[in-house]
């Protein structure tokens, strides 16, 4: 995957490009593994405890081992870079999107070949997610529009297209019918998959939104905004039960923040959140505060 790098501390907030640590603390020493992929990687996801998955603008997808870097199985099939890579729950089964307008499924233990195409979309597939049950997948697009799709037999259920919704990312509510959707024309999306319809927006914010995340008990979700010279940038959680409002802002970045994620939750450590930028630096910060 380039290179897999993992920097596991506990007490650093921040790191730099170089991978130098901006605050003190003990830090782990980082792990180096040779490349997997020809080309740039374009997304990963985590797939099992001891593995990934990633995709690249190389066309192909990835199934590499955290512990040794070595890749498992690589799967082609894309015309086109890949953008986006995503795995059901039981994670035995890996979905890709891609420049070329298709979605592919593959299967972890199966053939080399995808074992379902979607296809349908106008423009690159820039949204994925998978129903917690695995039987559904939702996709967006630059094409303005959102899809339903059955898994196995691949037949899409549902089309929905509102106007200038360039689909950045979507993410799907753990044990709840609903997927959060960011978009470019700076609004946070919660689609009711069950009708493929808008349920609810949040106020638009002031920069484009580039990714979300939920929490595991599905109580928050995360946003990030586009942003430069310090002016936007920043990540934003929202509630999604009844109020539904903006709780908290994680300001700092200083370029666009390309990713947020709600990292995983020990008993005796506060919620926390993990950002990343286009100024070269990844951010930890506590969910509540707002402080690093």
């Amino acid at each position: 995957m380039g290179k897999l790098q993992s920097k596991i501390s506990f007490h650093t907030s921040k790191y730099r490009a170089d991978g130098s640590v901006e605050e003190t603390g003990p830090v782990r020493a980082v792990q180096q593994h040779g490349p997997v992929h020809t080309d740039a990687v374009t997304s990963v996801a985590a797939l099992k405890p001891d593995l990934c998955v990633s995709g690249g603008r190389d066309k192909s997808v990835a199934v590499c081992s955290w512990r040794s870097g070595a890749a498992l199985r690589r799967f082609v099939g894309h015309e086109r870079e890949v953008t986006k890579v995503t795995s059901d729950l039981d994670s035995n089964r890996v979905f890709s999107a891609s420049r070329d307008k298709t979605v592919m499924m593959w299967e972890l233990h199966g053939t080399s070949g995808p074992s379902q195409l979607f296809p349908g979309h106008g423009l690159v597939v820039t949204g994925l997610a998978v129903s917690p049950d695995g039987s559904q997948l939702c996709t967006g697009s630059r094409d303005n529009t959102v899809c339903k799709w059955d898994t196995e037999t691949g037949e899409c259920l549902g089309r929905a297209a509102i106007s200038r919704n360039l689909v950045t990312h979507l993410c799907w509510v753990p044990g709840e019918p609903y997927v959060i959707q960011t978009s470019e024309d700076k609004t946070i999306r919660i689609w009711d998959s069950r009708e493929l319809q808008v349920a609810h927006t949040f106020p638009a914010k002031r920069h484009i939104q580039t990714c979300c995340d939920v929490s595991q008990d599905g109580r928050y979700c995360l946003s990030s905004s586009h942003g430069s010279a310090g002016e936007g940038g920043e990540a934003t959680l929202w509630d999604l039960r009844q109020t539904r409002n903006r709780v908290c802002e994680y300001k700092g970045h200083f370029q666009t923040t390309t990713s947020c994620v709600f990292l995983p939750r020990g008993p005796a450590l506060a919620p926390r959140i993990a950002t990343s930028s286009y100024d070269s630096t990844v951010k930890v910060w506590d969910q509540d505060t707002g402080g690093r």
